[in-house]
């Protein structure tokens, strides 16, 4: 299974699927005027507009699958009826998701050759040489 950047979170009045994939992404930057790296940037460092926030969550639950007309009821009630700070975490959530992928998603790894083990044992470790040492006295421009 590879990353398809969807994410399951607990919103609102129940549990809802939230998918911010490639088309979502283009209106997203479309409605906020920016790119969605920087929507994801003023969401981290608080210089975010109230527009990412609503954006974010109504295009994340179209994605995961909602009509857009209940996605946008859903924001309506949910998003710009209440403070902002309400609902900045789940606009995190799922554009980091979005972006990232989400962290409770399995990575299908490719399988790796063998290599034989390198050792661990210096080359030095087992010389008959005596160790080279420098001593206090020992004057360093000979």
């Amino acid at each position: 299974m590879s990353r398809d950047a969807s994410v399951t979170l607990d919103w609102a009045d129940g549990t809802y699927a939230f998918r911010l994939a490639w088309g979502e992404l283009a209106k997203l930057q479309e409605a906020c005027g920016c790119g969605p790296y920087v929507v994801l940037n003023r969401l981290l460092d608080s210089s975010w507009r109230i527009e990412d926030i609503s954006s974010v969550i109504r295009l994340g639950l179209v994605g995961g699958g909602m009509p857009p007309a209940d996605a946008l009821q859903k924001a309506r009630s949910w998003v710009e009826a209440r403070p902002p700070m309400e609902n900045l975490a789940t606009a995190r959530a799922v554009l980091m998701a979005g972006l990232m992928g989400a962290p409770e998603e399995a990575i299908k790894k490719k399988p790796r050759r063998r290599q034989a083990k390198a050792s661990t044992i210096s080359p030095m470790e087992k010389s008959d040489s005596p160790a080279a040492t420098i001593s206090s006295t020992t004057p360093y421009n000979n």
